[in-house]
């Protein structure tokens, strides 16, 4: 699947002065700041300890390689928020799903600044050739990242009961998937990388 540029521009509804871009190495101050808060004080994700910087823009410039989205929100010069698409698995037969992960700061959350976002990324993705898209949301009870995602064409495709463990207390994991472009409905018409191999599933 080709790469795009980091010029891309998603057709995102304007939300004032709200600017949906291609995110840049000196945003990753922001991004590690509100990543940070959510590994310290949310299920979202898994981690217990907020990565160093320079560990967080390793992972970004490893999906950044393979030419897929990581995109901020940005208002007025301030990043609100993260969201990108990672590879669901590394197993060749996976090639076609992708995983979607999206942070925001707290207090702009509710706002519409994440569907802005999640939508950006759900369309690059479609435009890249892939086929389907994961989301795997920490805690069964995290109702506004599983309606953001419901409204987004996203439906449940399981439960993980109790696979975390994190604040003193056992954390659900729910399954959430859309697909992408035409979906299953055909045949992809790129089946390179059929060799890749990994150690996921």
């Amino acid at each position: 699947m080709a790469a795009r540029s980091a010029s891309f521009q998603p057709r995102v509804p304007p939300q004032g002065d709200l600017i949906i871009r291609a995110s840049r190495e000196e945003d990753l101050a922001a991004i590690a700041a509100i990543y940070g808060y959510h590994v310290l004080h949310g299920v979202a994700s898994f981690e217990e300890i907020p990565p160093a910087p320079e560990e967080m823009a390793q992972r970004r410039a490893d999906i950044t390689a393979q030419g897929l989205p990581y995109l901020v929100a940005e208002r007025r010069g301030r990043v609100l928020g993260y969201c990108y698409a990672s590879a669901y698995r590394t197993r060749s037969a996976y090639r076609f799903t992708l995983e979607d992960s999206i942070y925001m700061d707290a207090a702009e959350v509710g706002r519409g600044i994440g569907r802005a976002l999640l939508s950006a990324v759900i369309e690059q993705s479609s435009q890249l050739g892939y086929r389907q898209m994961v989301a795997v949301i920490g805690g069964s009870d995290q109702w506004p990242s599983i309606r953001l995602h419901e409204a987004l064409g996203f439906t449940r495709a399981g439960l993980l009961p109790a696979v975390g463990f994190k604040f003193g207390t056992w954390i659900d994991t729910v399954l959430m998937r859309r697909a992408l472009g035409p979906g299953s409905a055909s045949h992809p018409s790129d089946l390179g990388g059929s060799s890749r191999g990994g150690e996921d599933g």
